[in-house]
């Protein structure tokens, strides 16, 4: 099994891209999932001791879910250091890492606008989204496919990330 590992800041389109990617990619041979639909609380894990579970315990789920497809992931994940922190189940047999990013005011934008329930009531909460947003604009280059959803449509950008999925699983 392949994971792809879908990533960018809060406001990139990572769930968009999750459930526009799922409307295309072939349900046989891959199984899409957001690590908030996995049935676990940050919040349950946040300030413990086993704070860092909380990745381990949401890609253990999908993957089984998964069930032998490929795994389209989609979370917040750090490349720098997913390998070094959470434990990749055996089945996982390459991971590869697609970032999605956006223009900073793309990102503001699209973070002012969702519920206020969400906490992006301030610059100063979104502020840290934006900067994680610029890391991955920065580094681009070191990811095998970097997308940026500022202007493009969902579904255009999903058959982009689609058409390379389904390449590097035919490779």
């Amino acid at each position: 099994m392949k994971l792809f590992a879908v990533t960018g800041s809060c406001g990139a389109g990572k769930s968009t891209m999750k459930d526009e990617l799922e409307k295309i990619l072939d349900p046989q041979r891959f199984f899409c999932a957001d690590t908030d639909e996995m049935g676990f609380n940050w919040w349950d894990y946040a300030g413990t001791d086993h704070e860092f579970q909380y990745k381990d315990d949401c890609l253990r789920e999908a993957v089984r879910r998964a069930d032998g497809r490929h795994l389209v992931f989609v979370g917040c994940t750090n490349p720098d250091t997913f390998l070094m922190q959470n434990t990749v189940p055996e089945t996982v047999d390459s991971t590869v890492f697609i970032v999605l990013l956006a223009d900073d005011e793309v990102i503001r934008r699209r973070l002012r606008e969702r519920p206020a329930e969400r906490g992006f009531i301030s610059e100063e909460k979104i502020r840290p989204h934006v900067e994680y947003n610029q890391w991955f604009r920065r580094n681009r280059r070191k990811f095998p496919l970097t997308v940026d959803t500022s202007a493009e449509k969902p579904d255009r950008t999903a058959e982009q990330i689609a058409g390379f999925i389904r390449r590097w699983c035919d490779a």
